[in-house]
């Protein structure tokens, strides 16, 4: 049995100081902090990655140069170059790809431990989901405005109206990829598992969406898809935008862009707007309860 000897200057040695950690109490104002840090990393990150930046602009840039350019002497457009005829589409895939990586990076802090850091905070982790979604929508935006600036190269006049409407319809379109990413995100653990699972829903819905072809006179089956195809509601309000401020025959308009019907009805570009932000918060509020749930 041992026993402990304490001699004079142990005894008098000082105590370190106790430190009084207090944490603050839920507040709408901390919650809001805590959304702006988390929308503010993933811009500063952004802004920081010039390769990536780059790297994003790629695949739309393909699509509507090599593809476009490819395609414009054997597509029958009316009149209308058939890179203008899909410019709208390549505005969505811009914005798309980019938000989609944005999401991303949730489940990057997960695998790399960060995301531990952030749930230690006294925050509710609802902020840290909306301010993700901002994040990779106000990312996303950024990118898509790189695309805006090259309407006059495929036929498309400088309008104010005109590019104030894109960016709104990007933002929106980001906004709802982003939350649908986070969706998926909080169920996965690796980053490959996640990219495949992106990829594998992602572009089917970018070429089933009408991004390359007017969204009438399809076959049956494809014309089904193309309904339930959320980002079908994005390329067309994007397409009526774009077409309202091009010199064009009626005959055109109506064909390339005959809009969304259901069951005859024309859905007005508003209403498909709405459809798409109607998707975005519903993803939004899943993912919330998706991330509360399994974090």
């Amino acid at each position: 049995m041992s026993t402990t000897t304490t001699t004079p200057e142990t005894a008098a040695a000082p105590r370190a100081p106790v430190v009084k950690v207090s944490v603050p109490e839920h507040s709408l104002a901390s919650e809001l902090r805590a959304i702006r840090i988390v929308w503010r990393r993933d811009l500063i990150r952004f802004l920081n990655d010039r390769i990536r930046i780059a790297s994003a602009l790629v695949q739309p840039l393909l699509f509507l140069f090599v593809m476009g350019s490819g395609l414009e002497h054997v597509t029958t457009t009316h009149g209308v170059s058939f890179k203008t005829f899909i410019y709208p589409g390549i505005l969505c895939i811009a914005v798309m790809f980019t938000a989609m990586f944005s999401a991303a990076s949730l489940v990057w802090d997960r695998e790399f431990g960060f995301m531990r850091e952030m749930m230690v905070a006294p925050i509710r982790r609802s902020s840290i989901v909306i301010g993700k979604c901002f994040g990779g929508a106000t990312v996303a935006s950024l990118q898509g405005v790189l695309m805006i600036l090259l309407a006059p190269l495929v036929g498309v006049p400088y309008d104010l109206l005109l590019i104030l409407g894109i960016f709104g319809l990007q933002l929106l379109l980001a906004f709802t990829v982003t939350a649908f990413g986070v969706m998926v995100g909080a169920r996965i653990k690796q980053m490959q598992s996640f990219f495949g699972v992106m990829q594998m829903i992602v572009m089917p819905m970018f070429f089933i969406s009408g991004a390359l072809f007017p969204a009438a006179g399809l076959p049956r089956w494809l014309e089904i898809l193309n309904r339930i195809d959320p980002l079908t509601y994005a390329v067309g309000p994007m397409r009526s935008l774009v077409f309202s401020h091009l010199s064009m025959s009626e005959t055109a308009r109506q064909t390339l862009d005959p809009g969304i019907t259901w069951w005859g009805w024309r859905v007005p570009p508003l209403l498909q707007a709405g459809v798409v932000l109607a998707l975005g918060l519903v993803m939004l509020g899943v993912a919330v309860w998706e991330f509360t749930t399994t974090e």
